[in-house]
């Protein structure tokens, strides 16, 4: 039962949201290039993710959000579905997905380029920001969310992220140059 649809659209500068959907990844891999095997696996003290399972977060995060980009430019009237994911949290598809045990690089390769694919395909849809995926939440709700949405949404969790990962590598000592 549909009981209401709602819209989102992206409420920053699609330039700026442009250059930092660029830039998540490079700036991730700063914040970690430097990282030993036994620092990447740091958690706060207060409990959360390792470094190394917010990285493969992010990038399972984007891969799942590149199929409703994909969606919305090739069939708006389509619904994005993510019923074979809503029924779990986060931390049991970490488990599923050894986010705990798998080295970081494929994740980091993953990011880039789904990054540059989703970037190459906005640069050749001049109508790809407007275009919108529908999606109907677990609670049956509909909600209808534009490209644009998605991108900034991506966006901003990868920098939210990044400074989670610096913080963490604060706690524990692990300073570098760039932080």
């Amino acid at each position: 039962m549909v009981n209401e649809m709602s819209e989102h659209n992206p409420k920053g500068d699609r330039a700026a949201i442009l250059a930092q959907y660029a830039d998540g990844p490079v700036q991730l891999e700063r914040v970690i290039n430097d990282l030993t095997d036994t620092e990447l696996d740091h958690t706060p003290s207060t409990g959360g993710w390792s470094i190394r399972e917010i990285v493969h977060h992010i990038a399972d995060g984007d891969d799942i959000w590149t199929v409703g980009i994909k969606m919305a430019l090739g069939n708006e009237h389509a619904e994005f579905h993510l019923d074979w994911y809503s029924p779990f949290p986060q931390t049991t598809w970490a488990s599923h997905w050894a986010y705990a045990k798998r080295p970081v690089h494929s994740s980091l390769a993953l990011l880039k380029a789904t990054r540059a694919n989703v970037l190459d395909l906005l640069a050749h849809r001049t109508d790809a920001w407007e275009r919108s995926a529908t999606i109907r939440e677990p609670n049956g709700e509909i909600t209808r969310v534009s490209v644009g949405f998605i991108v900034e949404m991506q966006a901003s969790h990868v920098f939210h992220h990044i400074k989670r990962i610096e913080e963490i590598r604060r706690e524990h000592g692990v300073t570098s140059g760039e932080l």
